[in-house]
Order: C-alpha cells, then structure tokens, then sequence
C-alpha cells in the first residue's frame, strides 16, 4: 500500500483533539481518523488541512450519524445503478447475439465508465467524511465483534467497505480492458463438433452443433453418459479437443470455424478432403492468464491487501486463502472418493476415465436421452421472449405465490446471449436483473435449459438480496459462493420444472452423491486456479509459453495427489480446461464454496417450506460468510456434513 503522508504525531493529535469532544466514541475516532490517513495524499491537503477536516468532519451525535448514513446510502445507490447500467449497455455487443462484434464494440466494451468513480470521490473529500465517519473492520474484526451487531451496525460497516483503497484510474481501465479482451477470446471459442472426424474417418456429431469451451464440450461430454459404447467413444474425442486446447496444439484456424475437417487425435486437418498444414494456437490462452495478472499485479500497491489473491479470498470471498485451500484439500483427501469412484466404475461396467470427473449418472437425468429432453424445450421455449414469459411460471412451480413470483418475473429480462450465458444483476432498485442464455434458432435445447435455470437462480438472489433489503449497503451476498449456491439449487430442479418428476426412492442418497462428485471435480480445478496464481506471484516475468508448461504441470500435480488414487491413472492435465482461468481469475472457488453451501441448504430446506426460506435467507444480505450461515441453517460452513451424508449413502445404494 502506497506510504501515507500524515505523520504519526498529526495523526494522534488529530485523535486526541476530537476524542476531548466525544469521549463516548473513542474507539470509532481512533479507526476513522487513521483510515481516513491511510488514504490522504498530497493533493488532498496539508497535515494541518487534514487535521482541520478530520476535526470539522466527525459526526458524534447519533442522530446526525443516522441522518448522514441515509443520505449517502441512497446516493451510493444511484451512482452504482448507472454506472452498473451504462456498463451493462456497453457490453452489450459483445455479451449479446447483436450482429457482428467490431474493434470498436471491443474497445467499448473494455471501457470502464465508473474507472473515475473513486477518485473523484476522494477529490471532493466525499470519501473521507465516509472514511473518518465508518471506518473499516478487517476481516478478523467482523467475525468477532460481527456476531454481537444489530443489522445497523453491520449495514454502517458495509459502509466503510466502500473506500478500503485508492487505486489510480487507469490502472482500473487496464483491469476492465484485458478482462474484457479475454471475455471476447472465451465467448468465441466455438469448436465446430460437425467437423470433428476420428480416425475411421467418421464424423460421430450432427452436422450443426457447435460447442462452446469449455462449457458445450463438458456439458456435451456428460450428455453422452447414457449412449453406452457410442457415447463413450465421442467422450473420448471431445476429451482429446480439450487436450489439444490445454497444451495449445489445437490449430487455431478450426476455432470457431467451420471451413476444416479435423481430427483431433491426429491432429490432422482437412478441407475438401485435401490435408492442409496450419499452425497451432500460439498459447493465446495462456497470455490471457499473463495480462490479468500483470493488470491485477500494478494494482498491489494502492492496497491494505497486497496482492490479488488476498483481495480474491480475505476482501471479496471474505475466507482467507490458506484457509480455503486447507478446507479443500481436507475434502479430497477423504477415502469416501475412492469408494464413490469404485461406484461410478461399476455403474458404468468400464474402469473410470479422466472426463468421469463430469460424470452425471447420479442424477434423474441421467436416465433420460438428451434428444428427448431437447424436444421438450424446444417447443416450450422457441426464443428468449418465451422463456422470459415463463419466469413467474417457474416461480409458482417452486412454491413462490403468484404474486411474489410475477414481482421477480417484473424485474428479470431475458436475453439472447453470444456465448455460454451468465446473470447480471441490478445495483439499484428499478433497474432489471438480466438473464443471459443461447438460443439457437431452432429453439432452446436442454443443454441451455439446464444452464439458463441455473442463472435464473442468480437472478431471483439478485433481486430478493437487493428489493427486500432493509440497508442498501446491505444489498448482496457475502461472496459469490451464496449466489452460485442459489443458482444450483434451482439448476437441481430443472426436471421438477419441465414438468418431470421422479420416484426413486433413493433420490436423496442419489443427490448426495451427485453433490460430492461434483464437488471433487471443481475443487480439484480450483486449487489448480489458486496454485497457477501462487506461481505467477513467484514468476511474475513468465511468458504465456512458461506459463503453459508450469499450468500444465501443477495440473498433472494435483490430478496425481488427488485423483490418481481413485482412477488409477498419473499424469493427466484435465483441470485445466476451464475457461473461467482465462476470463474470471480466481473465480473457481466460488462454485467449490458454492457446492458445499447448496448441499448445507438443500438439508435445511428439505424440511422447511422451499420458497419463504430462500426468501428469509436471501435477505440477510453481506454479512461474513459463517455469520449468514448461522442465521440461515444454524450452522457453519464446513465439509463434513457432506462426507458424512455422502458416507450413509454408499450404505443406502
């Protein structure tokens, strides 16, 4: 963090001065005044001109405290709403299926119109009378003084949240224009799987799919679990599609491109039936990772917490990194893996394959051919308008009223997305939630279904935690493991909304299992994301081949720690697939969270009415991760409970 230019004896003076005034509030003058300290620069004044703000500045009766926090609150509200608008709107080119994306829709889109923001708020000592007033708690103080805090007191903390550091604008404009770039790389990753040939020289997929990294090639990996020897040989060969993109020997004229006929096995490419010579992908993927964190690293200095990974983890996720890191290797070191694997292998009459970290067999769908379930939701659903219509239907299916559900169905728009899908939330009210998903013209196949039904479950978190909160510095979640919870939660019951319901009376033991799988395979990926990120930290000068070499080899490292011992099998880079390395750093571990504290709510609400529940928790807002556990289930967040419920299970099956 960048050397503060308020000597120490100004400082204590300063607090002196004022504690003479309100001796009542000694504690909150000490913290406001040395964060506000922290944070003063030179062009901000003098020591004497800082001395007299902090002095004329302080609000020490209750009353005028309140008054102030309510009328920055609803300020704040309006400045993030628009700014988060007029970001949604920019980036609409490139997030919507809007015509051709053009440089300049590119560098729009990389454009961070609220980059400004801060530091205009520092300049009009707007942010100091917020800093000097509501201090900020670290981590550590929340969780202890936290579980004794009326919801003022959290909401008036929140507040002191908003102004931790004071980060140069166009080091915030490089942050938005390389995420971007690489949210653009990703979005159009399309392996065209017609054109995917093996080495009988057949094509094993319609002519027409196309297949979206690495989200499609999972997703049509998994689907394919119920073909028996024909599935399992396409399984193979999309598993060689993400080997050849991992170690960046795809030829990168067949992404996102129809003209060739590949084989990805060979790697051997042709058009019109004449064998043609191009080069690899010149480890593109891998600058991406290179020009985030180089963005992400100039950061480092203009903040307490002094490096990415700690912003990630103790500032956004609020869990320190040792602490997720321990937690996740705790899970898959667990020797129930071993026994669910040997039950996925017997279920699937083969020894286990490398992709079988996605295997979906557990699942209700599972049972179902994939065709049918597409039929289904094509004719339900031919575009986004129909499916948007279909919101509040959704809703009453689950157990919301009529009226609580055509009230979120009011504030979600659905639209049509160039790549996988995502949600975007509102930050004020009035605004829309957005549900991104990829409608093909012939009409929304099950894949985007189940995917769409999972961002829904984003946007209902989004509009309960922001409409139904009683202080808007409140509004949220504590990190993005609660939202990517809610949205599994609903994903879970996507059958339940197509109207497909299911009788096995070993559905719960099924579900368990379905969840610790699942969970295996993404905290392996994450503790890939979190590793990849310790070795730029110690190699900050690696180049995108270094990079590539060093991915692949920590990825190989944790599959032979974790994974070997259950497939029987060394060396294999599957965790490397996915592309939220690329285009969301360290965003992985939200989903692993994500797992354990949909299987921590799942248990709960099982025995409680689902709707009035999500509404009663979803509305607790940002506290610390354990606090909003202990008020939503009575519990903290741990890994146990799954281990254990997973180990009755086995018993059960």
């Amino acid at each position: 963090m960048q050397s503060a230019t308020i000597p120490q004896n100004v400082i204590d003076q300063t607090i002196t001065t004022i504690s003479e005034k309100f001796p009542d509030e000694a504690a909150r003058i000490e913290k406001g005044v040395r964060h506000s300290a922290s944070l003063w620069r030179d062009r901000d004044g003098d020591v004497n001109q800082f001395s007299s703000f902090c002095v004329e500045n302080f609000i020490g009766e209750e009353e005028s405290l309140d008054l102030f926090f309510e009328k920055v609150s609803r300020n704040l509200e309006i400045l993030n709403g628009h700014f988060n608008q007029i970001s949604l709107e920019l980036l609409e080119p490139l997030h919507l299926r809007y015509g051709e994306v053009t440089p300049i829709d590119e560098v729009f889109g990389g454009f961070s119109p609220g980059a400004h923001l801060d530091e205009d708020l520092y300049s009009s000592k707007i942010a100091f009378r917020i800093t000097l007033n509501f201090p900020y708690y670290s981590l550590s103080e929340k969780e202890e003084l936290g579980k004794d805090w009326s919801r003022k007191q959290w909401a008036y903390a929140r507040l002191g949240d908003f102004f931790t550091s004071r980060v140069p604008a166009e080091l915030k404009q490089e942050v938005s224009r390389v995420g971007s770039n690489s949210d653009v790389y990703i979005s159009a990753y399309n392996i065209y799987a017609g054109q995917l040939e093996d080495n009988e020289g057949k094509k094993p997929f319609p002519e027409d799919m196309v297949l979206l990294s690495h989200w499609n090639l999972r997703d049509e990996l998994k689907a394919n679990y119920p073909l028996g020897i024909q599935g399992l040989h396409k399984q193979k060969m999309i598993y060689e599609v993400m080997k050849r993109i991992i170690d960046q020997t795809i030829p990168r004229e067949v992404i996102d491109s129809d003209e060739y006929v590949w084989n990805p096995f060979s790697n051997r490419v042709t058009k019109g039936g004449q064998v043609v010579t191009i080069e690899r992908e010149p480890d593109t993927r891998y600058k991406q990772i290179v020009d985030n964190f180089k963005a992400l690293k100039a950061i480092d200095k203009y903040t307490p917490l002094d490096t990415y990974i700690k912003r990630k983890f103790e500032g956004e996720m609020e869990i320190a990194q040792p602490e997720v890191e321990t937690l996740f290797v705790k899970f898959l070191e667990s020797d129930v893996l071993k026994e669910v694997g040997l039950l996925i292998s017997e279920r699937l009459k083969r020894p286990l394959e490398p992709f079988d970290i996605w295997y979906d067999g557990f699942k209700s769908r599972s049972t179902i051919n994939e065709d049918v379930l597409t039929a289904k939701t094509r004719n339900r659903y031919p575009n986004t308008e129909t499916f948007d219509k279909d919101l509040p239907v959704l809703l009453t299916q689950l157990g919301f009223s009529n009226e609580k559900a055509n009230w979120i169905g009011e504030r979600v728009s659905v639209d049509p997305a160039r790549g996988s899908g995502h949600a975007w939330g509102a930050a004020m009210k009035g605004q829309q939630s957005h549900l991104r998903t990829r409608i093909p013209e012939s009409g929304m196949d099950y894949k985007g279904y189940n995917i769409a039904i999972h961002e829904f479950g984003h946007n209902v978190e989004q509009t309960i935690s922001l409409y139904d909160m009683d202080y808007y510095t409140l509004n949220g979640v504590p990190n993005t493991a609660f939202t990517e919870a809610l949205a599994f939660i609903f994903q879970k019951r996507d059958l339940q909304l197509l109207g497909i319901e299911t009788n096995n009376p070993r559905q719960e033991a099924l579900q368990t299992l379905d969840v610790l799988w699942s969970t295996y395979e993404i905290m392996g990926v994450s503790l890939l994301d979190m590793r990849v990120w310790k070795w730029l930290y110690k190699h900050p000068d690696a180049t995108p081949g270094e990079l590539k070499q060093a991915t692949i080899r920590l990825a190989q490292d944790i599959w032979n720690n974790y994974y070997a011992p259950v497939y029987g099998m060394k060396d294999e880079p599957i965790l490397a697939i996915y592309s939220h390395m690329i285009s969301y750093p360290l965003y992985l571990s939200a989903y692993a969270y994500g797992n354990i504290i949909e299987f921590q709510l799942e248990q709960h609400l099982k025995d409680n009415d689902f709707a009035s529940e999500v509404q009663r928790i979803y509305k607790q807002g940002r506290l610390t991760p354990n606090e909003w556990m202990q008020e939503a289930v009575g519990s903290s967040l741990d890994v146990e409970p799954m281990l254990l419920s997973a180990e009755e299970a086995l018993k059960e099956m």
